[in-house]
């Protein structure tokens, strides 16, 4: 194949014409440039050379590539993810599995995006049928048997923490996190992120999910379809707190009732099961206990109607809901008050477990350059910047911003003298 492609353009350069050639001018300028690119090849071997040739021979024969231009892309794509297990000499484990299992982490973000709003509506629908079975319920009972301070008090205590669970869930989900800029500035950065190419301030990491880096980013919470980061941080734990505090309200309060429920479910399963009539015979029937040509005696309807049962199973249900959610929810909540008071997040939680362990291998003690004490981290994270805002911001509805920017971390915002509670 090498002697006919040279003796091809011998008799290309030969003739006066193009037409003794059996080869096109465009045809001809590909082979010769795959032949010269043949030869640099890194492989000695001259068998490769015919197959090179016959390939590119065949591909100018073809003319347009009939390959779907997805399929190229695909293709594409993991050609590059092979490469990058080769890419330098500083290829480690990490970067190994982070290349084989891309496709495996791409189609979990995929799919965590696309329930995130399926959770949402969950979210919206079971807290709805609570609010339902607790104003067409629960509250008219209330009002039927309850003393009127006892009344004043669960209707007061039960409008505040709905308002606040209403007011931080949606701020939750409406509030961006904060991602840092694109253009160049003066912010200071720790590193550039490899998914984004930008510079990462302090506390930043990228979100596979949102698809771009989040300030002090805690986690991505499929329940709000929204990360978890510097400017709605507070809105989250608000929101985890007011619910789970609903929740122990809602089981602790309708114990009674949800026992009293299932006793009335129960009792009504056992009359439901007594056959409808009793049968009489012999001196029954003679003493004339039933009328002529009657045999059963029929008892009465059972003492329950539909209304009742669906008001009961409502119940159950409500108590069974709340009291599983306090027990889940107030868990998680406890957990992110932990990180709080510590000044870490869930992220810097296992990155400064890993930075102790280290420095403690080799004799040394680690601090959290974040951590400025329980009480004045509890102060930054809520925002308390004077007495009167563990009222106002705190225990009321607040969209107040949190300290800082979250690009810069280095300026304790807070006083140093604590505040008196």
């Amino acid at each position: 194949m090498v002697f006919f492609l040279n003796l091809d353009m011998v008799n290309y350069r030969n003739s006066s014409t193009a037409k003794t050639s059996k080869f096109t001018g465009s045809q001809l300028q590909r082979l010769v440039c795959a032949y010269f690119r043949c030869r640099m090849r890194w492989c000695s071997s001259s068998m490769l050379h015919p197959l090179r040739c016959v390939r590119v021979r065949s591909c100018a024969r073809r003319g347009k590539n009939t390959v779907p231009l997805w399929i190229r892309e695909v293709w594409a794509y993991m050609r590059l993810l092979v490469q990058s297990l080769y890419f330098s000499s500083l290829t480690d484990s990490d970067v190994v599995f982070d290349s084989v299992f891309e496709p495996v982490f791409w189609t979990v973000d995929y799919v965590t995006r696309w329930f995130g709003t399926v959770f949402v509506c969950l979210v919206v629908i079971l807290t709805g049928s609570i609010l339902a079975i607790a104003y067409l319920i629960l509250l008219p009972m209330i009002f039927r048997t309850y003393t009127p301070l006892w009344i004043a008090w669960h209707v007061c205590y039960g409008h505040w923490n709905m308002v606040m669970i209403i007011f931080h869930y949606y701020k939750a989900i409406t509030t961006s996190p904060g991602s840092p800029p694109t253009e160049k500035n003066g912010s200071p950065f720790v590193a550039v992120c490899k998914k984004c190419i930008i510079p990462k301030p302090a506390r930043t990491h990228h979100c596979g999910i949102c698809n771009r880096c989040i300030l002090k980013m805690d986690h991505h919470c499929p329940w709000l379809n929204n990360c978890v980061g510097h400017f709605n941080h507070r809105y989250f734990f608000s929101f985890c707190v007011a619910l789970a505090v609903g929740c122990v309200y809602c089981s602790i309060s309708g114990r009674n009732l949800f026992i009293e429920a299932y006793n009335a479910i129960e009792r009504f399963k056992h009359l439901d099961g007594e056959k409808p009539g009793v049968p009489v015979t012999g001196m029954g029937v003679l003493i004339g206990l039933l009328p002529p040509g009657q045999t059963t005696y029929q008892t009465a309807a059972p003492p329950h109607t539909f209304k009742e049962k669906l008001i009961h199973k409502s119940i159950i249900y409500m108590w069974v809901l709340t009291s599983t959610v306090a027990v889940a929810l107030g868990s998680l909540t406890l957990w992110h008050a932990v990180l709080i008071s510590r000044g870490e997040t869930s992220i810097e939680r296992h990155i400064n477990s890993k930075e102790r362990n280290r420095v403690v291998k080799r004799g040394g003690v680690y601090r959290n350059p974040f951590n400025h004490g329980r009480l004045n981290n509890w102060k930054i994270f809520l925002g308390v910047e004077k007495t009167s805002h563990w009222l106002t911001r705190v225990l009321l509805p607040s969209g107040h911003a949190p300290p800082g920017d979250g690009l810069k971390w280095d300026v304790f915002p807070v006083k140093k003298d604590l505040i008196p509670v």
